[in-house]
């Protein structure tokens, strides 16, 4: 039989999940634009997925991916990363604890390389933590199109204290 703690900190982990759903995807409007939907909340591997809009295209004689929308998907996933591994570094703490911590959240660097043009008709972004210390985080990222073929992959520095 579970104590009471433990019932009270699934209860936590639960809610603090709903609310990174909600402040990563539907509280903030850029997101949202982009059309991001979450896959995954796992901690090791959280995975997002979009699909191909014309409001996305750069370049539009090719029909390929905007540049800054691939950074911009990267960048959401990296510091996703950056936050689910502040969550279990304070795992236990009072919810609001850990959500003002992640209001403290700031891209520090962001490195991306693209390897193929932008087609297809959805893609999926996925993160890796690399490190998450006290005062910051280190991420790899990785963004696919339909056909599994790797588009761009990068690396990010995130302040998490």
């Amino acid at each position: 039989m579970k104590k009471i703690a433990e019932i009270d900190s699934l209860a936590d982990e639960a809610e603090l999940l709903a609310i990174i759903r909600e402040s990563f995807f539907e509280r903030m409007p850029f997101n949202r634009i982009l059309g991001i939907e979450l896959l995954s909340l796992h901690h090791d591997q959280p995975e997002l997925r979009f699909d191909m809009r014309p409001e996305l295209v750069g370049n539009y004689i090719r029909n390929i991916l905007h540049g800054g929308v691939i950074s911009s998907v990267l960048d959401v996933i990296g510091g996703l990363v950056a936050f689910l591994g502040v969550q279990q570094k304070l795992k236990g703490k009072p919810v609001a604890e850990v959500m003002e911590r992640f209001s403290r959240i700031g891209t520090i660097d962001l490195r991306i390389d693209y390897l193929r043009p932008g087609t297809g008709e959805w893609f999926l972004a996925r993160g890796f933590p690399l490190r998450t210390g006290n005062k910051v985080a280190v991420t790899r990222m990785e963004l696919f199109n339909d056909q599994h073929a790797l588009i761009a992959v990068g690396t990010a520095a995130y302040t998490v204290s």
